[in-house]
């Protein structure tokens, strides 16, 4: 079985038990079975963002979370780097006419360079370059 990129989106639903989609990211991960993750740098820095300003809770909960995903073999954080940041921005130069967020790029890019077509997300961009959303 093939990894999967794990989107800011999953990693936002598996942790705020309010979220909308945080069954659905339960779920995958109760049943994911050997199937690796992989995410970036860039994608935990916006899930770490994302939760910055939601109460010092939900904050430490975060921070606990991205200890956790760093410290899970199962799942690879690739590093950013200026040659991760440069593929990004080309793909953000390139589809000026869509609304791609940087990170959404960059996550593209490092699927395109890893050989990833499945990606733990609810975003339509993803479908829009031609992966599979798994959320």
């Amino acid at each position: 079985m093939t990894d999967v990129f794990a989107d800011t989106f999953y990693w936002i639903a598996l942790t705020n038990t309010s979220d909308a989609a945080h069954q659905k990211a339960v779920s995958f991960d109760l049943s994911r079975g050997a199937r690796g993750i992989v995410t970036t740098d860039e994608v935990l820095n916006e899930f770490l963002t994302y939760f910055a300003g939601r109460g010092p809770l939900l904050r430490l909960k975060a921070v606990a979370v991205t200890h956790g995903i760093l410290d899970d073999p199962t799942i690879l954080v690739l590093s950013q780097s200026r040659e991760t940041f440069l593929a990004g921005l080309k793909l953000y130069s390139d589809r000026a006419d869509k609304g791609y967020s940087l990170t959404d790029c960059v996550s593209m890019t490092t699927m395109a360079r890893e050989g990833l077509l499945d990606v733990l997300s609810n975003d339509r961009h993803f479908e829009q370059e031609g992966y599979t959303r798994l959320l």
